[in-house]
């Protein structure tokens, strides 16, 4: 799994680059907030990856900031919501104001962007509105704010529930409420009181 390339910009366009990776060049999947801040050809660049694996083929989608990554990812875990819808999505809006607009139930604003309908809009509403709220992204003014560094206890225990067969929304509830209760837990003693 790839999760980050650095290298040289070899090609620029606003929905694609290519990286050069010590003589190999990789064709990378990217949005235009992603290409705004991009420089230009020929200068050093480091975009975090996301691998994606299909039957028929393999894709790379980048991203200048772990941020726009992460909600990436959050948009594709939508039933619904495709790589490419998602890329949309992000080219669309500054991450931090579709969270916005997720957060306030802003469906008109969501449903603005295109290729985006009012189902769609408010299944993404939906399923991502609670989680974001739990994962700590709260509305601040025109931004948002996230929660000191990731618990790596919360981490572990929640990637090994998952892996366990968990659905991962049972997971995090379980892994939240154990830790809620009791900040100091290892992950062993997270997995036992979510195995209970």
């Amino acid at each position: 799994m790839i999760a980050y390339l650095e290298g040289l910009l070899a090609f620029k366009e606003p929905t694609n680059v290519i990286i050069d990776v010590h003589g190999v060049g990789y064709s990378v999947n990217i949005s235009l907030q992603t290409y705004a801040t991009l420089p230009g050809g020929g200068d050093r660049v480091k975009l975090f990856i996301h691998h994606l694996f299909r039957e028929d083929s393999q894709s790379l989608y980048g991203f200048a900031s772990a941020d726009e990554k992460s909600l990436f990812l959050d948009l594709i875990g939508v039933s619904g919501v495709g790589p490419n819808t998602a890329l949309g999505m992000l080219s669309a809006m500054q991450p931090a104001d579709l969270r916005l607009a997720i957060l306030g139930e802003n469906v008109r604003a969501v449903q603005a962007i295109k290729g985006i309908g009012a189902k769609t809009a408010q299944r993404i509403i939906l399923e991502l509105r609670d989680k974001m709220k739990r994962a700590g992204v709260v509305p601040d003014g025109p931004s948002y704010r996230q929660q000191p560094a990731n618990n790596p206890v919360r981490e572990e225990s929640l990637a090994a529930l998952v892996a366990l067969g968990f659905p991962k929304l049972t997971a995090e509830k379980s892994v939240d409420d154990a830790l809620r209760a009791d900040p100091n837990l290892t992950v062993e003693d997270v997995i036992r009181q979510a195995l209970r």
